[in-house]
């Protein structure tokens, strides 16, 4: 052993107690929190009025906070109120125990409805974080948190959330000066059999606070039954029977092509809770030792009614929406999908259109009329029609004909109209879709009922395919595609329609040529009435014009009887005679001669659409900016200028470019008064300073234009070249890209429909998703690619907007509005029914002796019989005063049953202050939860 005055013997040990601890840190944290969020001190407020706990506003803040490596969450919740002054000395959370203002609220935080404070403070476990399960943890926790209340002063009610949290279990306390409550909480999945009665919960409460006072002070009680309705089928329902004669075989939902379904196919209302409630009630009123059978239901003071909905009802409009969608992410063609056999010729003939198209403009022996693509589609027509038997094809023969019989009125202009909404027309050009009653947007609902009913993508792909047929025999027979606006492509419409208007321009523009040269004047009826002579072309491209390319798919006459037209109107040592007039501008007369200047009939430019205006704008973006590259871009840009001025010289002989830019551009044509030789003022004019530029394009185009009169023109628009390739363009279109094209028109008519549905429904919350949806769709379809997920959100906002107008009508049926009642129980019942589709839980007026209470009741009892196979004539058992109503019951047992019990006595001593007790019970089949909060004095114990 060593010896005492050893130094290597000494052991010093230093303990430093000023370290902190991490249970230390934690307090110190939570702390920080409370004064970051100003709860320190005392909290002031009004007293809660009737239902505010449900209708108020309600705040949350949210904070992380670390116990070490473990991650917790503090959030604090608080309802919006007006500042009031609080002349209490306890704390809000001991005033709200007590508040009866506010009893089994509908909608709130679960803490809220089983202690009925307006403010409290959680901490729980983070979301990745283990559950706090041990005893040691709960008893650290709690006692930390009751170490930051003290050290802060809060009086805001601060909670812990411990065990599994799918149990919502919490514990905590308030602390005010000199009182403090404890809040506790029991869970269990079985209710022991002894606490199944409120004896039996009346004992619980009293051994738990523990009052000395004898006789003990009164015990406010309050009881709520809920009764589950879920054979709500007793009732006609409001859906349409469908018609086994139509075409649909009798298929729910069945509608006629150009039209979308509405409703739902099951009853979309799943549950009707009906809450019935006793509140203040004294003890020994209530008190049985079985399952409170004294309490009756139809003698309770208060009913409140809410709805459960059913999870995804099958909604016919939403489920044409999705599956017309689903056609969007296919990736065959049309030939792939109706098969090789079927489609074999007609594949042959479309495979390369661009080849047909050189080959007619090519230089051959061959007659042209040989050549045509028409020729090649009708040949190939006939090929496929005569190799396809009618069991191949994938639409019913019966069905296909309808189809073809609607589709043929909508193309000769006879077809039903949509007139639904007409005020509201203007949608089409939100969605960027096609009018409602255009033929693009029947299309797209034909395509619709065909893809649901009668065979997916391969009758969708058939229907195409006869559908471009037709339009190739409407090009070919100068028949006018009716159910389409006039005039150039509408850009505010999608690229089908717009290339559908294309055609029709076509179509028009070839039929006004053929009239005029059956009638002797060329283009008469387009170019006006002064124009006259042969349809020709002109003599020699003017100005290298690009207005279109170097080949013309146009017929003309021969160049003899051209010449002999022009040596007519020209004789040798004759003036220019004037060509193609429309009428005098004005009073106006040339600047070298004082004939009046004459506005010329000019060409119309051509139409286009929006792809091709995309394109054009690409090509001239990539000339660039160089000086040769802006040249370039100005004379392929010039067309239209420079065929307008061949026209003006033609019906102005002798003019000069000041005249052409005086009628064509007047503000590059400047006058200012002068004063002349004599003295008079008198006006000059000149051309305008951009005009008189160095290589200006309009000098230059001025000088090589030649007179030649619109009908003698090259045309600008080659009403041939473009309706081939519109043809072609519709021929290459699988049916994903049809879909894609038609999405905008079937979005449209479905938000028609809806508008339609709601009308009669008069739904606020339905305006209101209407809005959204709408605003929704319109920033997504102007886009020329939208997202799918995004298409698909929408069509899911749809289908629940449309399962709340079933809804709707689905309550209606039940409670008989539209019945036969009485009109003022009608008015009162219908504002029933929209309470019950826009808030969480309506009061029933008049309880079980209200209309609404009474239809209430027969369904109960309708539900009831058919649970337990009564016989019908228990009714008149009943109503006879036999004992029936014990045998089948009107309502069934209770689903949930809820007891409040609240006091205030002193406590723990019996000259404590006398401070609120108060518990919560909730008794169902898989849960027993026990909430209590009690108050003690902290001075006098």
């Amino acid at each position: 052993m060593a010896a005492d005055g050893d130094p290597e013997s000494e052991v010093f040990e230093i303990t430093d107690f000023t370290t902190a601890s991490e249970w230390e840190r934690f307090i110190s944290r939570v702390e920080e929190v409370l004064n970051d969020w100003k709860l320190i001190g005392s909290g002031v407020g009004k007293p809660l009025e009737k239902g505010e706990l449900t209708s108020g506003s309600w705040e949350e803040h949210t904070q992380e906070i670390n116990f070490a490596d473990f991650r917790f969450i503090i959030t604090h919740h608080c309802l919006k109120q007006e500042s009031a002054e609080s002349q209490n000395a306890y704390p809000l959370a001991m005033q709200d125990l007590l508040c009866m203002n506010n009893d089994f609220p509908p909608r709130a935080h679960c803490l809220v409805r089983w202690f009925g404070v307006r403010e409290f403070l959680v901490i729980s476990p983070g979301a990745n974080c283990e559950a706090v399960v041990s005893e040691s943890k709960c008893n650290l926790l709690l006692s930390s948190v009751s170490i930051a209340l003290a050290n802060t002063g809060c009086q805001v009610p601060l909670l812990v959330q411990i065990q599994q949290k799918w149990r919502k279990v919490y514990a905590g306390e308030c602390q005010g000066p000199g009182v403090r409550t404890d809040f506790e909480m029991v869970h269990l999945r079985k209710a022991p059999g002894q606490y199944t009665h409120l004896s039996g919960l009346l004992d619980v409460f009293k051994n738990k606070i523990g009052c000395p006072l004898t006789p003990l002070p009164p015990i406010s009680i309050s009881i709520r039954f809920t009764f589950v309705l879920q054979d709500g089928q007793q009732c006609s329902w409001p859906q349409q029977p469908p018609d086994f004669d139509a075409l649909l075989a009798g298929e729910v939902g069945g509608v006629e092509f150009g039209k979308l379904p509405f409703g739902a196919c099951e009853d979309p209302i799943s549950e009707l809770h009906l809450a019935t409630t006793w509140p203040n009630l004294t003890e020994g009123i209530v008190v049985d030792n079985d399952v409170y059978s004294d309490l009756d239901p139809l003698q309770a003071p208060h009913w409140s009614v809410r709805v459960r909905k059913a999870d995804n009802p099958q909604c016919l409009l939403g489920e044409f929406l999705m599956e017309f969608f689903k056609l969007c992410c296919r990736k065959e063609t049309s030939e792939e999908i109706l098969g090789r056999s079927a489609v074999e010729e007609e594949g042959k003939e479309n495979s390369d259109i661009s080849q047909a198209l050189s080959k007619l403009t090519e230089p051959a022996a061959v007659p042209i009329h040989k050549l045509s693509v028409s020729s090649m589609v009708h040949s190939a027509r006939k090929r496929i029609r005569r190799n396809r038997r009618a069991e191949e094809s994938p639409i019913n023969n019966d069905v296909l004909n309808s189809i073809l019989l609607v589709r043929a009125c909508w193309v000769s202009g006879v077809g039903p109209c949509l007139t639904l909404f007409s005020c509201q027309q203007h949608l089409y050009n939100q969605l960027k879709s096609a009018p409602s009653d255009s033929l693009t947007s029947r299309l797209a609902l034909c395509v619709c009922v065909v893809n649901f009913h009668h065979g997916g993508v391969r009758a969708v792909a058939h229907l195409w395919q006869e559908f471009v047929l037709e339009m190739r025999y409407r090009w070919e027979n100068n028949c006018l595609i009716y159910g389409l606006a006039g005039g150039a492509p509408d850009l505010r419409c999608c690229l089908l329609h717009q290339k559908l208007q294309m055609l029709n321009c076509c179509i028009e523009r070839k039929r006004a040529r053929d009239d005029g040269r059956k009638s002797g004047a060329s283009d008469r009826s387009r170019l006006g009435p002064e124009s006259a002579g042969p349809a020709e072309v002109s003599p020699g491209k003017s100005w290298d014009s690009w207005s279109d390319s170097e080949e013309e798919f146009f017929e003309c006459l021969s160049d003899t009887e051209e010449m002999k037209d022009t040596e007519s109107e020209k004789k040798p040592g004759s003036k220019s005679r004037a060509e193609g007039r429309l009428q005098p501008h004005g009073k106006l007369t040339l600047l070298k001669s004082p004939e009046p200047l004459y506005i010329p009939v000019t060409q119309e430019p051509a139409p286009m659409t929006e792809d091709l205006l995309e394109e054009q704008s690409e090509v001239l973006a990539k000339l660039g900016t160089s000086a040769e590259g802006a040249h370039l871009r100005a004379r392929m840009q010039s067309a239209c200028l420079l065929s307008d001025m061949e026209s003006f010289k033609a019906a102005n002989p002798g003019c000069c470019l000041e005249d052409f830019v005086r009628w064509y551009s007047p503000r590059d044509y400047v006058e200012e008064e002068e004063v002349d030789e004599a003295g008079q003022t008198v006006v000059r004019g000149d051309l305008s300073a951009r005009m008189k530029i160095p290589g200006n394009m309009w000098v230059e185009a001025w000088e090589t234009a030649k007179a030649t009169p619109a009908r003698r023109q090259k045309r600008l628009f080659d009403d041939t070249k473009e309706a081939e390739k519109v043809l072609h363009y519709l021929s290459q279109q699988k049916p994903s890209d049809l879909t894609r094209h038609l999405m905008p028109c079937v979005l449209h008519a479905a938000l028609l429909k809806i508008k339609e549905e709601e009308a009669t429904e008069d739904i606020a919350s339905v305006r209101k998703a209407l809005q959204q949806v709408t605003a929704h769709a319109s920033k997504l379809l102007r886009h020329p690619n939208p997202d799918f997920k995004k298409l698909e959100d929408v069509i899911v906002q749809m289908s629940a907007v449309e399962a709340v107008i079933a809804c709707s009508r689905s309550l209606k049926a039940k409670f008989g509005i539209a019945g036969g009642q009485r009109e003022d129980d009608t008015d009162e019942l219908q504002r029933f029914v929209s309470c019950l589709l826009e808030e969480p839980e309506v009061s029933v007026v008049g309880a079980g002796r209200g209309p609404a209470g009474s239809i209430i009741h027969k369904l109960f009892v309708s539900s009831q019989r058919a649970a337990l196979l009564a016989p019908m004539e228990d009714e008149a058992g009943r109503s006879g005063g036999t004992d029936d109503r014990k045998a089948v019951p009107d309502f069934p047992p209770p689903a949930g049953r809820e007891v409040l019990l609240r006091t205030c006595v002193p406590r723990p001593a019996p000259y404590s202050k006398a401070l609120p007790q108060r518990l919560f019970c909730v008794l169902t089949r898989d849960e027993f939860r026990l909430a209590g909060a009690f108050s003690s004095d902290t001075c006098f114990f």
